[in-house]
């Protein structure tokens, strides 16, 4: 008879012969480690624990153990327990770090993608504190599910701190907590499917995976022209669109600001034909040469969803964002909410809006400001040095910048000496939208996304982005 065995201590599935439980234990653990699922470095359960939970003596468990470790399959450490052995020889192929399996590629070794943040100065010992502060404080009640919108707490954080710094104007009621701005987005465009909407417009240049999420809601996307001074927004009339999906403070990535009489005239559009906007506040704290413009959301609060994001000022892995909802969809988004049953944990959200409260948030994001301010001013520098006949383009703001290429030079070319060198670098083109009404032609250029580089790394990422340009002519 074959039983199964789980230690209650360190978690370790076993099938084992009540008849030769140790020779059995020992035949398990060798199997595991050779087929993967116990990967190298992993620590196993203490012999004490693991010898009650198999009904074995404990001097059993220590010899199937010992005869692991002369056969090299486990490794002991003096005072911190067994381990599977980092040379343990293994055929099976266990996806906790294979890429092929997992669906992850490798990160590049240089990395100057558009959108990712320095991380590398996260705010550990706030957050640490601001976690200890909401654990002290939260009540078991708080423990549950709770309410899916977002716990109250950091809903009325934001909602001060948006008033305060993007000018927004929501009430905690409208404010919804989202795991990362394509979630908050997912949420608000089925809700705009529910509402009847058909057709959403999007900026010619734009992030790909926000397109496939409109898609995958059930939405037309209808991609309109952008130019130096934003949306063409005298096309949306035309457009047949029911929804619009913007980014007015600083357009992905052609890095220009919708002027205000397009503001206007989106506005007007929205009022008229009863048109939501969506307007997507990526990187709007980040203005590095005068202040931020204001947030779109507070001309027409009735019109406009506002999406804003953590992942910039503190990093992706924080895994929050929210949005701020015209009252006619907060019944819609709630149903959507209600149907996926999915929110952030409260225990993160809760340490969210104590950095909030305390001012830690906003001396993040000043933090971060200097930071990527900084960075982007040393590429100026050296693209006016090294490459006059080139061109940083597009407002002083954001986490990327827009290098337009020399004349005769293809952004195809470029990528292709950045991937020789192990660069992670992208042209305008990738991000652009088949089709869109009223395009021009935009001149060839690349965009220098200058947060994902670890310091280290920064100057000789930017010198290899040069190079690849430089190479590419010829």
């Amino acid at each position: 008879m074959v039983e199964e065995w789980a230690n209650m201590g360190r978690d370790l599935h076993l099938v084992l012969d009540p008849r030769h439980k140790t020779d059995s234990l020992e035949l398990a653990v060798r199997d595991m480690i050779r087929d993967g699922r116990l990967a190298r470095g992993t620590r196993l359960p203490a012999t004490r624990g693991l010898a009650h939970d198999l009904g074995m003596a404990r001097n059993s468990v220590a010899k199937a153990y010992e005869r692991l470790v002369g056969e090299g399959w486990l490794e002991a450490r003096v005072g911190a327990g067994t381990w599977v052995a980092s040379s343990a020889r293994t055929t099976g192929r266990s996806t906790l770090a294979d890429p092929t399996v997992t669906g992850h590629e490798p990160l590049p070794r240089l990395d100057l993608r558009a959108g990712i943040p320095d991380t590398t100065e996260f705010p550990r010992a706030a957050w640490a504190a601001a976690m200890r502060r909401a654990l002290a404080r939260v009540p078991a009640s708080a423990l549950g599910y709770g309410e899916l919108r977002g716990v109250a707490e950091l809903r009325h954080a934001l909602a001060s701190y948006l008033g305060r710094v993007r000018g927004v104007v929501v009430d905690s009621e409208s404010v919804h907590v989202a795991h990362g701005a394509g979630h908050a987005m997912r949420l608000v465009c089925r809700a705009l499917r529910a509402r009847g909407a058909r057709r959403i417009a999007v900026e010619e240049y734009g992030h790909l995976l926000h397109r496939e999420i409109l898609a995958a809601s059930g939405l037309d996307v209808v991609p309109l022209a952008v130019d130096d001074a934003g949306l063409a927004a005298d096309v949306l009339d035309g457009s047949r669109v029911d929804a619009v999906l913007l980014t007015p403070a600083h357009q992905f990535p052609t890095g220009v600001a919708l002027g205000p009489q397009r503001r206007a005239a989106v506005v007007a559009w929205a009022r008229r034909t009863g048109g939501v906007i969506i307007e997507d506040d990526y990187d709007g704290e980040f203005r590095y040469d005068r202040r931020a413009i204001g947030a779109l959301q507070s001309l027409a609060p009735d019109r406009v969803v506002f999406v804003g994001t953590a992942s910039k000022a503190l990093g992706p892995a924080v895994g929050l964002a929210w949005c701020a909802l015209p009252a006619e969809l907060v019944p819609l988004v709630a149903e959507q909410r209600r149907l996926e049953g999915s929110k952030p944990d409260a225990l993160t959200q809760l340490a969210l809006a104590e950095l909030l409260e305390r001012g830690d948030y906003d001396r993040a994001v000043r933090s971060a400001r200097t930071r990527h301010g900084a960075r982007r001013q040393h590429i100026e520098r050296l693209v006016a040095e090294r490459m006059p006949s080139a061109g940083i383009v597009g407002m002083s703001a954001g986490l990327h910048c827009l290098l337009e290429l020399p004349r005769g030079i293809h952004e195809a070319d470029v990528t292709e000496q950045a991937d020789a060198v192990g660069l992670a670098f992208e042209g305008l083109e990738t991000f652009r939208a088949a089709g869109a009404r009223g395009a021009a032609e935009r001149k060839p250029a690349m965009v220098v996304g200058f947060g994902a580089p670890p310091p280290h790394l920064f100057e000789e990422a930017v010198e290899q982005a040069l190079g690849a340009v430089e190479r590419a002519s010829g």
